[in-house]
């Protein structure tokens, strides 16, 4: 009984780090998050359909001018609004084409919720905050502190130029 238990909750808890995650690209291919060590993240919930979209612009930008100090890392979740009902390839066919995006594109997941992944989990845990809307960021730093920036925050506004 004690080793059900115990594997029940193994599977249940979440990776110690943020380097411990591998999730498919848009693509379909498997990143490994250990490659992301030593660098600055900014993890994005985004969506093809929302008020914020425009915000992918801002982030390309903050990618191109600052890619040297900090990673993007989208990824398209469904969860309000029903804001990003496309599927992985549609998804981005419209971020290259609207957008020109070249930052990494994550498959689409749910960022809030009982289905909620366990990335979005584990940000929840570190910061205390989940998205409450489309493009709500989450600076990560090297070191492992973790702040969480509202849907409003732009990409290129200086609360986030500052931290990094």
């Amino acid at each position: 009984m004690k080793t059900i238990l115990l594997s029940v909750l193994m599977m249940v808890s979440l990776p110690a780090s943020l380097y411990d995650f591998k999730i498919n690209s848009l693509e379909g291919k498997e990143i490994d998050f250990s490659q992301y060590k030593g660098k600055t993240l900014l993890i994005v919930n985004t969506a093809s359909k929302c008020g914020y979209t425009p915000q992918y612009t801002d982030l390309q930008k903050l990618h191109e001018q600052y890619g040297n100090k900090v990673v993007i890392l989208g990824f398209p979740a469904n969860n309000f609004g029903a804001q990003e009902p496309g599927s992985n390839s549609e998804i981005s066919s419209f971020c290259q084409k609207n957008y020109g995006v070249t930052f990494q594109m994550f498959e689409k997941i749910s960022v809030k919720g009982d289905d909620q992944h366990a990335l979005y989990k584990w940000l929840k845990e570190k910061t205390g905050q989940e998205p409450s809307w489309n493009f709500c960021k989450y600076l990560v730093k090297p070191d492992g502190t973790v702040k969480f920036f509202a849907s409003k925050v732009k990409p290129m506004d200086k609360q986030i130029i500052d931290e990094l």
